[in-house]
């Protein structure tokens, strides 16, 4: 099975583009709401900026990123609720405040456990293009 590599645009258009010197965005306000009648979550595309996009994805419990990559180095973050980050053999618990750093094209999956307490758990992705807008 072909593992599917992530670009930023894999993610729809930006919700705006960079202001110039600073932007101030509120991702928990503005990342989209979970659809727990969905196997995968919520996606947002909230910035396009020089150097990187800024997408979140809104993960109801028991939904999951099934394995994939990405074309340039991430950060991800868990911005609230829980989640399950796995790459090669291990799996870290994320939880508010977690940071992880990955390399481009590395496997990973993301998945919100079934128990869960919140009904959305936000996960933030910096996708680390280096491409000057």
């Amino acid at each position: 099975m072909e593992i599917p590599v992530n670009q930023p645009d894999t993610f729809g258009e930006p919700e705006r583009e960079s202001t110039g010197t600073m932007t101030v965005l509120d991702l928990v306000e503005e990342a989209a709401d979970a659809n727990p009648d969905r196997s995968v979550p919520a996606v947002k595309r909230v910035l396009e900026g020089n150097g990187a996009n800024i997408i979140t994805f809104s993960f109801a419990p028991g939904q999951r990123l099934n394995d994939h990559k990405a074309a340039h180095p991430i950060t991800v973050q868990c911005l609230t609720g829980t989640l399950d980050f796995t790459c090669g053999e291990e799996t870290v618990r994320m939880t508010p405040g977690t940071v992880l750093h990955l390399d481009d094209h590395v496997v990973h999956r993301v998945d919100c456990p079934a128990d869960a307490t919140e009904e959305r758990s936000i996960l933030l992705l910096h996708m680390l293009t280096g491409e000057r807008h």
